[in-house]
């Protein structure tokens, strides 16, 4: 008979339980799971895999098959992606931990000829809760890691490295370009406005609108005026806006008595029986960029006919009087009313025609053409009496105006710049500069 010696009081034979048993002392045998702290498990890539069971630990993506439709994606696969059929979206999942990624990759190379677009879920991506990003470019391979819920997901491999959720915001704009001058002879014509456009345009942020600001019409002597120049924005994303240089005004000399197109038509000088002013919104845009210029007259008052504005076409001069100027046109985008690009008034030497209102100058009597206003587009008025001269034409202006909370800040050329208009950044450029979305 075995002899058992028990050295720790503590054991109990009748209860089976051997406590505080140290672990060096077992040598061999197994214990059931049931019996160990816990579980029995360990969590192994956020599994629970039981002891004495087996699992896969994942080392790295976890590639799918070629996907060539709309599929929905899972954190830690990655998907080839085939568009030789056709665009793909592929939706991310619609929550997510930091940390989580997904890799998605260019299979045939066909993303620049059927883009692949990511439905982002309620989820940002770069930031950004839209648009959907959009990855056209041939070859991409973009892994995208999830970070947190002010940037959401992030590209950490994009192989063109952009912004794929640009932000875009709207922006008014009055382009108006240099007024045309008046014609420097005897009973001149008025010099026709710059041409004038007004519209809206949306624009994605990050890019640069270049303002070209047109000059008005210089002055010659004992001829017709010369044309204003052209005043634009242009810029990648944004349509391009060219306002026509003001015509200038006819003057009382053989071959040159017809008024000048323009984005306004000078006015005709004083008229033979075969002239006329000139034709306005030249080239030709949709919409209008102006009027026609007036007609001149003959007789012994020998009338000359006034430059086309924005709103009105130019009057014809009379047998006692020079003809007016075409109105301007009246925008608020500063934040008040104000009228600009006047068509210039044709000389007489009788009555003289009047500036269009919006910066147009009076024709002469006897003595020189008044210059239009500077940044107005208004066209100069035309000279009576060599060796008077026409009117130069007034410089043009460019304005731009956005939402406060999206204006940038960032400009060159010294525009104006006034805050709080409505809720608005108004930019009113003089001269030539940019500015940056």
């Amino acid at each position: 008979m075995a002899i058992i010696k028990i050295k720790n009081p503590a054991i109990d034979l009748d209860a089976a339980e051997i406590p505080n048993l140290p672990a060096s002392k077992i040598t061999s045998g197994t214990f059931a799971n049931d019996k160990l702290t816990g579980s029995g498990a360990i969590t192994i890539n956020g599994s629970s895999v039981a002891l004495g069971a087996s699992t896969t630990i994942a080392t790295g993506t976890d590639w799918q098959s070629v996907q060539t439709s709309n599929f929905t994606a899972v954190v830690g696969k990655g998907y080839p992606i085939n568009t030789t059929g056709g665009a793909i979206t592929c939706t991310f999942p619609g929550s997510a931990s930091a940390g989580d990624t997904i890799v998605l990759m260019d299979y045939a190379r066909k993303f620049a000829t059927n883009a692949l677009t990511i439905n982002q879920n309620s989820l940002k991506f770069q930031g950004n809760t839209s648009p959907n990003p959009i990855y056209n470019t041939n070859g991409q391979t973009i892994t995208c890691t999830y970070i947190d819920t002010t940037q959401g997901w992030i590209p950490s491999s994009d192989d063109d490295v952009t912004l794929e959720t640009p932000q875009s915001y709207s922006i008014d704009y009055l382009v108006i370009a240099g007024g045309g001058a008046g014609g420097s002879a005897s009973n001149s014509g008025g010099g026709g406005a710059g041409g004038y456009r007004t519209s809206t345009q949306t624009i994605n942020t990050g890019n640069v609108i270049t303002v070209t600001v047109g000059d008005g019409g210089a002055i010659a002597t004992g001829t017709r005026g010369n044309n204003g120049s052209n005043s634009s924005i242009s810029g990648s994303g944004l349509t391009t806006i060219t306002s026509a240089g003001g015509g200038a005004g006819g003057a009382a000399a053989t071959g040159v008595r017809d008024g000048v197109n323009g984005g306004s038509g000078g006015g005709s000088a004083n008229s033979d029986g075969s002239d006329s002013g000139g034709t306005g919104n030249t080239p030709s845009t949709s919409p209008s960029q102006g009027n026609n210029g007036g007609g001149g007259a003959g007789g012994s008052a020998y009338g000359a006919g006034g430059g086309g504005g924005a709103s009105a076409v130019g009057q014809d001069g009379t047998t006692s009087k020079g003809g007016n100027g075409g109105d301007g046109s009246s925008s608020s985008i500063t934040g008040s009313a104000v009228t600009r690009a006047g068509g210039g008034g044709g000389a007489s030497d009788s009555t003289i025609g009047t500036g269009g209102s919006g910066g147009g100058g009076n024709g002469a009597n006897g003595g020189s053409g008044i210059a239009g206003t500077a940044n107005t587009g208004g066209g100069g008025g035309g000279g009576e009496s060599a060796p008077q001269t026409g009117g130069a034409g007034g410089s043009g202006v460019v304005i731009l105006s956005m939402p406060d909370a999206d204006y940038s800040g960032t400009t060159s050329g010294s525009p104006t710049v006034t805050t709080g208009v409505s809720g608005k950044t108004v930019l009113t450029f003089t001269g030539s500069g940019s500015y940056t979305t």
